[in-house]
């Protein structure tokens, strides 16, 4: 997949996302099935994942090569990423951390999904500061993934918002 193609994806899962979370009722958006996240918690949660990433990627290029160090392989192709994803769940493989959302009220609701659309929008550009090769040679860390390559980071990213997007409907639907 190329740097456009990319950029495509991701704005068009994240208002896909938006969309979907949006059109939900207050008890909708705020049901929480048992040991599960609610709507709200999928919303936060997808854009501290975005945002991270975001900041990430604003850190100069000669810095992350030194902090971070340069990929030392290709990347996987789109499928591969996700197989290796889904294995990680199904291992047991959960958010930690930063990335464990905090409850947003019905009424934030609105406020949290022009935060994200913004936050989709920053990463797009971010994207046009790298190079088809450079999203190759660069890398960054995933909680639970290890080290990915800028194009596998972007991989996932485009997989995890529809991920949650699934499990927000999912969880409505047994309401």
């Amino acid at each position: 997949m190329d740097k456009e193609t990319i950029k495509q994806e991701l704005k068009t899962h994240h208002k896909n996302f938006i969309s979907a979370i949006d059109s939900l009722s207050e008890g909708d958006f705020l049901f929480t099935p048992e040991g599960k996240w609610n709507a709200g918690q999928q919303l936060d949660h997808i854009y501290r994942s975005v945002a991270v990433l975001v900041l990430a990627m604003r850190i100069p290029k000669p810095a992350m090569k030194i902090i971070i160090g340069k990929a030392n392989r290709p990347s996987r192709t789109y499928e591969g990423l996700i197989e290796k994803y889904q294995q990680k769940l199904s291992g047991g493989g959960k958010a930690q951390g930063k990335f464990i959302p905090s409850q947003i009220t019905f009424q934030q609701k609105n406020k949290w999904l022009e935060k994200l659309y913004a936050v989709v929008e920053k990463l797009s550009t971010r994207i046009d500061d790298f190079s088809e090769e450079e999203l190759e040679q660069y890398i960054m860390p995933h909680p639970l993934l290890g080290k990915l390559t800028l194009r596998e980071m972007m991989f996932f990213t485009i997989y995890h918002v529809q991920h949650h997007q699934r499990l927000a409907i999912k969880n409505v639907d047994v309401s």
